[in-house]
This record gives C-alpha cells, structure tokens and sequence, in this order.
C-alpha cells in the first residue's frame, strides 16, 4: 500500500513537471510582446492555419501535447497537403521549432503565392529544408540536407540534430536580404530578386517554374512531404525600416 502511494505521488509530481514544462512554450514573453512578436501556433489548436488554395483546413494536420503535428495515419488525398497563415508577411523575423521522424522529410517556406493556376507551394516559394540528415536518402544529395535553401544554396556547416529531437530556426527577411539559422548558427545567407538569384534559379530545379522565387511577400508554410513531423513556438515579428 505504501509502495502504491508512493507510486502515485511520484506520478503526480511528474505530471506536474510536464505541465510546468510545456506551459512554457507556445508563450510570449512581456518583452517579446513589447518587441512586437505575434504568435503563430497557440499550442491548443489550428487556428490561423489553412491548407494551401483552400479556406479550411483537413484533419490530417493536428494540435496535440503543445505541437502542430501532421498525422500520416490520415490518408485522404483532400484532408492532406501543406498548410499556410492567414497572413502574408514581407519583412519578417520567424522563429519556431521543429523535429522530424526517422527517415522524415518536410520544410519550412515563405512568399507562398496562392493563385488558382498554381497547384502547389513550391511552384512559387523558396524553402528552408527540414530533413533527418542521418537516414534519408536526400542527405547524399548537394543542397537538400536540412537548413539548406532547398536546392539552391547549401548550409555553411551541418547543425542539425538527430531525427526526434528538437531543432531551433530562425528566418529573418529583409529588404529582399535573408538569413537561415538553425540552432543558434547563421547556416545560409542570400539576397533575392536580383540578377545573381535569377542565375541560381535558372540552374535550379526550379527553373521550370517561371513564378518561383518572384514574389517579395506571401504566406508561411509548412510542408506535408509525407512524413511525421512537429512544430512548436512558432512565432513571427514583422520588420519595419
């Protein structure tokens, strides 16, 4: 009886650390609010959230435990496919977190154009890569490891951490300049709508789309590529001059 009681308070105590613990994120501090930082991900539901060229949002893409999560036991072509904000952003300071499963696959991108004539966020929009660098086939591949500017520029060293494990990014727009980082190092650095990003692009996979990487603003996504992954504490502040 003793050894149940004590089971149970130690229990209780561990709940109570967990709750302590993912309280904390999802939050904003008085100074981030001051600074003028605008959550993304409320830590409880998919609001603010849609799926690309749609209003609604599918059921495959949850909130559970403090995480935004995609939920590949959901199947359905229609409740399946990237998510978006509301919101368009230009100049912007995006900060969030993300893990990936085992041999996972998924991104980060900005100025998502939606347009009836355009089918996917790709098409469109650069993206900041989120892979396991361990066990995907597209870790051999020059350009396509996490924190890359996905087949385009690659990271100036590999940050990332084993699949499962949280990774802390930051993306900052500036007049047309950006900065990829990723646990806390500046990994990939570029300037857009320029004739050296043009050149990139043209010998890019993405030359066959004439409206990538033109767009000065547009939405945040986040990708479904197939495969488990989670976010947390995402949250955005918009630049002015």
């Amino acid at each position: 009886m003793r050894a149940s009681l004590t089971s149970m308070i130690l229990g209780s105590i561990l709940s109570l650390f967990t709750l302590a613990a993912s309280a904390q994120h999802n939050t904003l501090s008085r100074k981030e609010k001051k600074d003028g930082w605008i959550l993304l991900f409320d830590g409880q539901t998919t609001t603010g959230w849609r799926n690309f060229n749609s209003n609604g949002l599918g059921s495959a893409w949850k909130a559970a435990n403090g995480e935004l999560y995609l939920d590949t036991d959901v199947t359905e072509r229609e409740e399946r496919g990237d998510i978006i904000t509301h919101e368009e952003f230009e100049d912007f300071e995006l900060a969030l977190e993300w893990k990936i499963d085992s041999r996972g696959n998924s991104g980060i991108m900005f100025n998502v154009i939606e347009d009836p004539r355009i089918s996917a966020t790709y098409f469109t929009s650069p993206k900041m890569q989120i892979l396991d660098n361990e066990c995907h086939p597209y870790a051999k591949i020059y350009k396509h490891r996490a924190g890359d500017l996905y087949d385009l520029i690659p990271c100036s060293e590999e940050t990332v951490k084993p699949a499962g494990e949280w990774n802390a990014v930051r993306i900052v727009s500036k007049d047309a300049n950006y900065e990829f980082w990723l646990n806390g190092k500046k990994v990939v650095e570029f300037r857009m709508h320029t004739p050296e990003w043009d050149a990139m692009v043209k010998e890019s996979k993405f030359a066959q789309w004439a409206d990538f990487g033109k767009a000065r603003k547009g939405h945040i996504a986040l990708q479904d590529h197939g495969d488990r992954v989670w976010f947390r504490n995402i949250k955005i502040k918009k630049l002015g001059d």
